[in-house]
């Protein structure tokens, strides 16, 4: 078991040292995941033999959500790469819907989880509301409760920088399964010390916390899930975007109008597509050249990916 272990370690670091020499966003992302996918394979064995050892089934169930991170982890690996791929035959505007698909995928495991937790803290509560006794936990299933809290919290703030800084949204949607892997431990941590310290009916502690915090799960992967999907129907960008998108446009030298705007999000990157309403007296070189410089001012508020499509029309004014 041991050298499965060492050697399946070794075979992420070498794919790590791989991914370097891959798009930078996309080795980046790769690189955090990865991490991520190590720390929860370490908490996993560590929380499923302290749970084992301690008696503790909140430290079991919580060995499982690490379980289920892993799942994330490699969705996140497979798809970002996927996503970074630029455009060929059969996509033209790029792969960047698929980090968005990732979003979904990672935030349904998430919801399904907060689900699952939520009917088992219920179904222990009414247990011992019945009059069944529930065993106390061992100080083991504490202890591991403290190390997943805190490597879980680490993982989760180093996570959302990146995913930010890279306007990911899986990436940052991996972040929040960290954190809410950490908000079930905490639960547990809560549930297993008052079951130790106060015991009898106190044990009821551990379901009750832990229900609490499968509701506040089910609650972050909604939050995620929703701009995802709108993404996937084809949903315009904020209108505040919107307006600053006319704005820049509106603000060269030589355009005299903006309308027609249809703007959307693929992945991280936005497009847009828009009406230039210009001189028609000017030549075709001239209004070609305000749309380059239209597109510039654009890339530098949204991005160098963004992609713009420009339709030139006459000013009816000048005709």
């Amino acid at each position: 078991m041991s050298l499965r272990i060492d050697v399946y370690f070794a075979y992420l670091y070498l794919f790590s040292l791989i991914m370097c020499y891959m798009n930078s966003r996309t080795s980046e992302i790769q690189r955090i995941t990865l991490w991520g996918a190590l720390g929860n394979i370490a908490l996993t064995i560590i929380k499923f033999i302290a749970g084992l050892l301690g008696g503790s089934a909140a430290m079991v169930a919580d060995a499982v959500h690490s379980a289920s991170d892993l799942v994330s982890d490699i969705i996140v690996i497979v798809f970002a790469r996927i996503s970074a791929q630029g455009k060929d035959k059969g996509h033209d505007y790029g792969h960047g819907k698929f980090e968005t698909l990732a979003t979904v995928i990672v935030s349904i495991l998430l919801l399904a989880v907060g689900v699952e937790m939520v009917v088992s803290s219920y179904n222990q509560v009414m247990l011992a509301l019945s009059g069944k006794s529930l065993p106390a936990p061992e100080n083991i299933a504490l202890f591991a409760a403290v190390v997943s809290i805190i490597a879980k919290e680490f993982l989760f703030q180093w996570t959302i920088r990146v995913g930010k800084r890279l306007s990911s949204q899986v990436v940052i949607a991996n972040a929040w399964h960290h954190r809410t892997d950490a908000f079930s431990s905490i639960g547990s941590l809560i549930g297993i010390g008052g079951a130790i310290l106060l015991g009898g009916e106190w044990t009821i502690l551990d379901p009750i916390v832990g229900g609490v915090i499968s509701i506040i799960i089910v609650i972050v992967a909604i939050r995620m899930v929703i701009p995802a999907l709108s993404e996937l129907t084809e949903a315009s960008l904020p209108e505040e975007t919107e307006s600053q998108i006319v704005e820049i446009a509106s603000s060269v030298d030589g355009v005299d109008d903006i309308h027609d705007l249809k703007t959307r999000r693929c992945g991280h990157y936005c497009i847009a597509d828009f009406h230039l309403v210009v001189d028609p007296q000017m030549s075709i070189l001239v209004a070609h050249d305000i749309t380059v410089r239209v597109e510039e001012k654009l890339r530098e508020k949204f991005g160098n990916e963004m992609l713009i499509n420009i339709h030139i029309e006459p000013s009816e004014d000048s005709l």
